[in-house]
C-alpha cells in the first residue's frame, strides 16, 4: 500500500497549490462590491477563465480529495479503525459535493452568459437561483470538510500515525469549518482555507516521507 500513501502524498500537495491558486486569484480579482449589473458583465466578459478556476478549485480539487482520503484510511486503519473509517466516509461525501458544485457552477455560467447575449434581466434572474445552489454544495458552509479534517486529525492523536502537532493544528481547522455554518462565523471560511493549506502542505510531507508506525 505504500504506492497509495505515496499518491495521497502528491494529492495533499496538489490539493494545497489548488488553494493557493484559488486566494490568489480573489484576493487580486475581488467582486464583492459589486452590484448585480457588474457582476453579470464581469461573469461575460470572464468566463473562459472562471470556468478554468471552477475546474481547479472544485473539480481537480475533489478528485485528489478522494485519492488523500483513501490514502489517510489506509495509513491510520490499522492504528484508529473506525474513528478513520468515519472520517473517510466524511472525505468523500466532501469530494462529492466540490466536484458536484464545480460542474453545476460551470454549467449555470454557460447559461447565464448566452442569456446575457440577450435578455441581460433573465440572465440575472437565472444566476441568483443558480450561485446557492452552487455555495450550497461546496462553498461557504465548510461543515462537511471541517468533519473530515477533524476526524482525521482526531483518529490520527488517538492512534498515531501523523506528528501531534499536525493532528492538533488540524482540529483546530476542522473547528473553524464546521464553525462556519453560524452565519456570524462565516469569517471563519478564510481560517479554514489559510488553515488547510499549511495542513495539506504538511500531510503531503509527511504522507511521501515516513512510516506511520514509526510517527506513532
Amino acid at each position: 500500500m505504500s504506492d497509495l500513501r505515496k499518491m495521497g502524498g502528491l494529492a495533499a500537495l496538489i490539493q494545497a497549490a489548488t488553494f493557493v491558486i484559488g486566494f490568489g486569484f480573489f484576493a487580486t480579482n475581488s467582486t464583492e462590491n459589486f452590484s448585480p449589473a457588474q457582476y453579470l458583465a464581469y461573469l461575460a466578459e470572464n468566463h473562459v477563465i472562471l470556468q478554468i478556476l471552477n475546474l481547479i478549485l472544485y473539480v481537480v480539487f475533489g478528485v485528489f480529495l478522494v485519492v488523500l482520503s483513501l490514502a489517510l484510511h489506509d495509513r491510520l486503519k490499522a492504528l484508529a479503525p473506525a474513528m478513520i473509517q468515519v472520517a473517510t466516509v466524511f472525505g468523500l461525501i466532501w469530494a462529492g459535493l466540490l466536484i458536484g458544485s464545480g460542474m453545476v457552477s460551470n454549467k449555470s455560467i454557460d447559461v447565464v452568459v448566452n442569456l446575457y447575449e440577450t435578455d441581460p434581466a433573465q440572465a440575472d434572474l437565472v444566476w441568483l437561483t443558480l450561485a446557492p445552489v452552487q455555495k450550497g454544495l461546496g462553498g461557504e458552509d465548510e461543515i462537511v470538510g471541517g468533519l473530515w479534517v477533524l476526524l482525521v486529525s482526531w483518529a490520527a492523536l488517538r492512534g498515531g500515525g501523523l506528528p501531534k502537532a499536525l493532528n492538533y493544528l488540524g482540529a483546530v481547522i476542522g473547528v473553524s469549518g464546521i464553525l462556519t455554518v453560524i452565519p456570524a462565523l462565516d469569517i471563519l471560511a478564510v481560517v479554514f482555507g489559510l488553515g488547510l493549506i499549511v495542513w495539506f502542505i504538511a500531510v503531503g510531507i509527511v504522507m511521501l516521507r515516513t512510516n506511520p508506525r514509526a510517527v506513532a
